[in-house]
């Protein structure tokens, strides 16, 4: 009787122990960072509905050591912050034991981490996009260069280079990404890094792993009801009728130009993007017009007469409607429009073939399907 006793007192303490250590159980992010005095503060933040709210801080000692503690029930998305020009991502739960170092004055670019593999790919990802930041704003400052200068063949030059930097960093990524389908950070990543709308094939592929590999993540969640509505418009999908006031009066549906291949353009005269897109949309038009090609433009424009003057001032000689709702247009709603210039190629029996096609693009895609 006892015996037993003292065994049944010797599991619940045992359990108790169990349970102690769990509830004391926590991250830490330990570090040394070079060019950080002592006194440098190291602030830590989590990803919370879009927003990243401070969980802790602490300052660097005379050698730039530094040690953060706190509790994640479930993995969660951290900033490590120094100031706005260096801070870095890292994933945490209650697990995670990270040791981290780097340059204080250039962490993005020297950092490295070790203990987390989850946090290992964020650096990866990160790395990615740090690799091409100069490049990209140099194109940036020589585009807007050549804008002010009235250099329009310029400025097609370095869109083309954008985008081809743009689409090599996109293979990287879904190259890391896909490495790491299973995992949580994969499913942050995917919203995060890509624009699920252009990649939609793929960030719907991961979406469906995710689900299965992390059903409870917050981030499967987001990313699943984020992907919902770019359903509808996906490539491959059907496209949403659309069905509006031409200028001159009547309605024209998206659907009558069944037999074509047609660009769905949502523009607006106000929208300069879509302005200096404009001339490269003509060439394309101009180009395979004759060859089974058309396009039919929604205008989120609200001033009928500023519409029709940039309709003829551009040279759009093409189909338009509008309902002349600006950011409330049924058509644009159709398509879930946030932003402008946004297009679709769509194929002659009303499937989504492309979308976005900027430049050059929309001429070479057209090439490719009208042999």
């Amino acid at each position: 009787m006892i015996k037993s006793v003292f065994l049944a007192a010797t599991v619940l303490t045992l359990a108790n122990a169990c349970q102690n250590a769990d509830a004391a159980d926590g991250y830490e992010v330990s570090g040394q960072l070079k060019n950080a005095p002592a006194g440098t503060v190291i602030r830590l933040s989590e990803l919370v509905s879009n927003q990243f709210v401070e969980k802790g801080q602490t300052k660097t000692d005379a050698s730039g050591k530094f040690t953060l503690k706190g509790t994640s029930p479930t993995a969660g998305i951290f900033q490590l912050k120094v100031d706005d020009a260096n801070q870095v991502l890292l994933m945490l739960d209650n697990k995670t034991k990270v040791q981290l170092s780097g340059d204080a004055k250039s962490l993005p670019v020297t950092y490295t981490v070790k203990g987390s593999k989850d946090a290992e790919v964020l650096r990866q990802l990160t790395q990615v996009m740090q690799g091409s930041k100069t490049e990209m704003e140099s194109l940036g400052q020589r585009y807007n260069a050549a804008g002010q200068a009235g250099k329009a063949d310029e400025m097609k030059a370095i869109e083309q280079q954008f985008y081809t930097i743009q689409g090599r960093n996109n293979n990287k990524i879904k190259t890391l990404i896909r490495q790491n389908a299973t995992t949580v950070v994969g499913g942050f990543a995917v919203g995060a890094f890509l624009n699920p709308d252009e990649e939609f094939q793929f960030a719907d592929s991961i979406a469906s792993v995710q689900r299965k590999a992390n059903p409870n993540s917050p981030f499967t969640k987001e990313l699943t009801a984020r992907l919902e509505p770019m359903r509808a418009t996906a490539t491959g999908a059907m496209a949403p009728e659309i069905n509006l006031a031409k200028p001159t009066g009547g309605n024209m549906a998206l659907s009558s130009l069944r037999g074509k291949y047609v660009l769905l353009d949502f523009w607006a005269s106000w929208c300069g993007p879509c302005r200096q897109e404009n001339p490269n949309v003509v060439k394309a038009y101009n180009q395979f017009k004759d060859k089974g090609f058309t396009i039919y433009s929604v205008s989120l424009d609200q001033d009928k007469g500023k519409w029709e003057k940039a309709i003829q001032t551009d040279g759009l000689t093409w189909h338009h409607v509008s309902d002349l709702a600006g950011w409330n247009s049924v058509g644009g709603a159709a398509y879930g429009v946030k932003s402008i210039p946004q297009s679709y190629l769509i194929d002659p029996q009303g499937k989504i073939i492309a979308k976005n096609l900027r430049g050059e693009a929309l001429a070479a895609k057209l090439a490719e399907v009208l042999k």
